[in-house]
């Protein structure tokens, strides 16, 4: 049975998944009884129980944070192996939200390492009201910039995501990958993995990371392997001939 609390702008509930975060080769914190805390409203953060986190690993630091809504954090640096994470878990000693009290969490980035069961997180705690739905289409697609078709497709693999547009994947034989120039830039999703990215080169203009793909995806998006996406808040896209309004988005 999930638990849930709202308090103001925060949001509690019980986790149901194994999480374990690791740093210096060591396992830092190991729980079944997470709290996932929404202190924004994207995506949670893991809170785990103080006994299942290792506490000897970690040594009081002089870093103090207040939060209107949850009290004031005192931070911890977590030396585990040979490495030492400075401010990098923190606990609300008199929170002003119950629940929190015993709680410890950890700064993603600051750890090697985090699982849900045995399977590796990336950038964020995953929300478990985000779904991600991969499915093949025989929608007509057009992709074009500044008046040039550089992607036309009656085979695209559409991706339905919680919160976001739907993005268009198409085979790279559908695409005119002679005006594609690799991109060094990458990102990563906690829902599809590693993405790397192409920019478009357009009579001499070059048009930076405005095409990605992810050459191997989590097992749920495994559709979209290999196939490349455009970002619709950036260029002109016309599905079964209609042309689609210009999502407004963090990305555009």
């Amino acid at each position: 049975m999930t638990t849930t609390v709202q308090k103001g702008r925060i949001r509690i509930e019980d986790g149901q998944k194994r999480v374990r975060v690791f740093l210096g080769g060591e396992c830092v914190a190991d729980s079944t009884n997470v709290r996932l805390v929404w202190e924004k409203p994207y995506y949670p953060v893991y809170y785990f129980p103080q006994a299942d986190v290792r506490m000897e690993l970690l040594s009081p630091s002089a870093e103090e944070k207040r939060s209107p809504s949850r009290g004031t954090a005192s931070y911890f640096n977590v030396k585990a192996g040979a490495k030492q994470a400075d401010d990098a878990a923190f606990t609300y000693p008199e929170p002003k939200i119950e629940e929190l009290t015993g709680l410890v969490a950890f700064h993603w980035s600051a750890m090697d390492a985090w699982f849900e069961e045995d399977e590796e997180v990336f950038v964020h705690a995953r929300d478990p009201y985000t779904r991600v739905d991969a499915l093949s289409s025989s929608r007509h697609i057009e992709v074009k910039i500044d008046g040039v078709t550089v992607a036309d497709s009656t085979k695209p693999t559409l991706l339905f995501e919680t919160g976001l547009p739907t993005r268009y994947y198409l085979p790279l034989t559908d695409v005119r990958m002679d005006l594609l120039r690799a991109s060094d830039t990458t990102t990563q999703c906690p829902y599809k993995g590693e993405a790397n990215y192409y920019s478009v080169e357009l009579d001499g203009e070059l048009i930076e990371d405005i095409v990605w793909y992810y050459k191997y995806p989590v097992e749920e998006s495994s559709r979209i392997a290999g196939m490349v996406s455009f970002y619709n808040e950036k260029v002109d896209i016309y599905v079964d001939g209609e042309p689609e309004e210009r999502p407004k988005t963090v990305f555009g």
